[in-house]
Parts: C-alpha cells; structure tokens; sequence
C-alpha cells in the first residue's frame, strides 16, 4: 500500500516554503520523524521530518522549487512495519533505530470545569520540550461537534501529536476551542485556529494591495527591470502595511548621554569577547529593556480587539533587528529577564550570523514580546520604526555622536544616543511612552539604579 508525504504546517503564517536540500532518494528506506528534506522560509531554514514509514518510490518535491502546506514531497510504499531511520545525507551519524508502533488511543475522561484561577506564565520559548509519546487519534465524524471554549483553568483535552504541532506553530493549545467529545481539540482544531487568529493582518495586507494606485508605463521614459520579492522582503511588505494601516503609531524622541556607558563597554569589552560574543550598545540595551518591560508591563502586552482585552506577558522575549542579504529578519532572544549582559551579548552575536547565514531556526524566530532595531552601524540621526504585531512597542536606535553639552555651568563633549520608541496607542498612553523611555535613559546614564529600582 502507498502512502503520501504532505507538507506539514510549518509555522505561523508560514503556507509556502522553498526546498533547498533532499536527504532522500527513490528507493531509500524511510522511518517516522526521519528529516527527509530542508525547507527555507521567509524567517529561517529547517529540516522537516516524515510522518510516514516505507520504501520511497517517488519524489515530487525538488530542490529550489517552492512547496505549499499540502503538497505532496514523496511517495512511499508500505512494507508493513517502521523502517529503520536513515541518517540525513549531511550527517556522519549512525541511523536511528526504529520506532515502536504507535500506542493505542487513550479514552480521555470528561473535562471537568474547574474555578477559574490567575494566569500562570507561559512557559519559556526557548525551555526544551519533553518527548512525549505519540497516540493515535480515534475523533470520528459522527463525534465531531461545535468547537467548545474551556473555562479558564480547565484541563486541556488533547494527544501529544496535536501538543506538538500547536507548539511548532505558536499556538497556545489551552486558547483552541475543541470540536471532539467533551471539547478534546484536533488537528484540524489547532490549525482552522492558526488561521482564524491570523486573519486580520492579512486581511489588512490584502487591503492595502487591492487600494494600491495603478502605475503607468515607466518604460515611456526610459528602460525599467522587473525583479520579483523573495520571500522576506514580499512577507516585511504584507506585515509592514498591515501594521500601519491597523497599529496607530505614535513615536517618541530622545537622546541618552552614553558617554560614561561607551567608557566601560571599551574596559569590559575583551571580557565579552573571551566568551565568544562583542560588548555592543544593543546588549546592554536589550539588558535593561527586560527590566523596563517588568517596570512598565503594557509594553509587553498584545491587543485582542475581538475580546476586547489586553494581554498582558510575564515573559520577556526581545527580537533584534537583523540587516541581511534578503532582507530585515528579527531573530529572538528568549527570557533576557534571566540572562546577564555577557550571556545576552554571545546569545546576540550567534543569532545574527545564523540570520545572515540562512541557518536561523523557526523558533528563533518567535515568541518576541517587544523589538530593537539598531540604525547606528549605518547612520542617521532619527527614524521611526514600525511596531511589529501582535506586539505593541518597538525601539530605535540611531548613531551615536559627540555632542556639547552644558554641565555644571560648561559646554562639555558628550556621547549622545538617539533613541525612538513607537507604540501602539491603543494599549499605551503618550505620557506612558515618555516615562518608558525616560526610565531607559536614567538606567542607561547611572546602571547602579539598576540594582536600585530593577
């Protein structure tokens, strides 16, 4: 018996990826779990493993060509028992062993509403996740009912399959309504709630192409060439115009006298550099956001207008803008509020080189509660960002330059940082905005208030 290998949700907001390597060949033994190709998108490259187990006798994806959720990669024959995993072509590794025939299903036990109870912190991002065994999923037709919203607090009724692919896309499992007996959620449950939630800001995007005013034919005036987006830059245009036609912006300017900061990181900087990272302005920046975000927690919220609620986060994920050869990507380092400036710093530099090497995984893409973007390696004296939903603030960072300053009845040269915070101004006031950004600087100019205030 054949069977097919479809391309799997992937991620949030991820429908098309490109293929840049195949570990298999027609004819190669595959098992469960086995990577059988490498899949680029927008945001990073991963390796995606097979969720069936036979001899391959066709292979429809290839190398270079795009691929859509849904498509068929290859087509395997049945020999009746889980092959012996083969190691990926670019692995010197000894193969896998097989694994055991799936469980029988467990019979899940009515959800019994519980009292409703404060929200506990989601767990890290970046925490390793448990291998949990897989069951089979035994939802029938006949048994599907409307899709049931637990109370808040009630168990989640689901198979560690369906665990799994809400925590690759970014789903929080305990928000998706459950269309099974007594409210147990599926993978269709997870994925109809994947695209639910995502509707908006492309609904937004396609909003602003259908308005977009007609061009004339530039070639009346001289010779044009027309290069198509990749992938990066088509994907930073749709959530870019969703965010400003959704996000009413508001962006605030400063500057912070780095001059005492820029003295240390010089002394500290080798320190760093020994432990494989570089002393930046964006390290130490980033350190002292995650305090400001505890301090000020509506910058670390996200908007539901469809429930009219704020959420508020009690973890502090910092996504750093990254300039590389296809484009802005904004790679995130997980749990600052845990990390010291040394840890921040090596952390910083591998994510930026696995960004511009293609090499980014999905995951160091997401779960970013709040954004720098950092202009000053370029030039410039100011710019606004772009807030990058379902955030709600994001800070800029422009050169630093020597500047007079009066002090203590003097002109004196001084080191000055211009900073530029937008936000959303729905969940944040202009008077919040500027103790925020208040805040940073006097953290930044004296950082024994850290031990003081933070």
């Amino acid at each position: 018996m054949s069977k097919e290998f479809k391309l799997p949700v992937l991620a949030e907001n991820v429908d098309k990826v490109t293929v840049t390597k195949l570990f298999v060949a027609v004819g190669d033994e595959v098992a469960m779990d086995q990577p059988v190709l490498e899949i680029e998108t927008d945001k990073a490259a991963a390796e995606v493993p097979s969720t069936v187990s036979g001899t391959v006798t066709e292979i429809r994806a290839r190398e270079g060509a795009p691929l859509r959720v849904g498509d068929v990669v290859l087509v395997v024959k049945d020999n009746g028992a889980a092959a012996p995993a083969k190691a990926p072509a670019k692995k010197e590794e000894p193969a896998k062993t097989a694994k055991p025939a799936p469980a029988p299903a467990r019979t899940v036990p009515p959800v019994a509403a519980a009292a409703p109870k404060a929200v506990a912190a989601p767990a890290p991002a970046s925490a390793p996740v448990a291998a949990e065994p897989e069951t089979v999923e035994t939802e029938s037709v006949e048994e599907t009912e409307a899709p049931v919203r637990r109370p808040a607090g009630s168990p989640v009724a689901a198979s560690p399959s369906v665990r799994r692919l809400a925590r690759e896309i970014g789903v929080d499992i305990s928000e998706v309504p459950g269309s099974g007996p007594q409210g147990r959620i599926s993978l269709d449950d997870v994925k109809a709630y994947s695209r639910r939630v995502n509707t908006d800001v492309r609904g937004a995007s396609a909003g602003m192409v259908a308005v977009s005013v007609p061009l004339p034919d530039f070639g009346r005036w001289g010779e044009t060439e027309r290069i198509a987006m990749n992938s990066v830059r088509r994907r930073t245009a749709e959530n870019m115009s969703g965010s400003w036609t959704t996000v009413p912006h508001v962006t605030q300017f400063d500057k912070v006298d780095i001059t005492e900061l820029e003295r240390m990181r010089k002394q500290y900087g080798k320190r760093v550099e020994a432990a494989g990272g570089k002393l930046t302005a964006t390290a130490i920046i980033v350190k002292v956001l995650a305090a400001a975000l505890k301090k000020f927690p509506q910058f670390n919220a996200s908007i539901d207008m469809a429930n009219n609620e704020i959420i508020y986060k009690r973890f502090y994920n910092i996504g750093v803008a990254v300039d590389t050869d296809r484009g802005l990507l904004v790679p995130v380092i997980h749990n600052v509020d845990q990390k010291n400036i040394t840890e921040i710093a090596v952390e910083l530099n591998g994510l930026a080189e696995r960004a511009r090497e293609r090499k980014s995984k999905l995951e160091e893409m997401q779960g970013g509660t709040f954004t720098v973007s950092n202009l000053g390696g370029i030039g410039g004296t100011a710019f606004t960002p772009i807030v990058n939903p379902p955030e709600v603030a994001i800070l800029g960072i422009s050169r630093a330059s020597v500047e007079p300053k009066f002090v203590d009845g003097a002109f004196v040269p001084r080191t000055m940082l211009p900073l530029a915070l937008s936000y959303d101004h729905r969940v944040i006031d202009g008077a919040d905005g500027a103790r925020f950004l208040r805040w940073v600087i006097e953290m930044l100019e004296q950082p024994f208030l850290l031990f003081l205030e933070a």
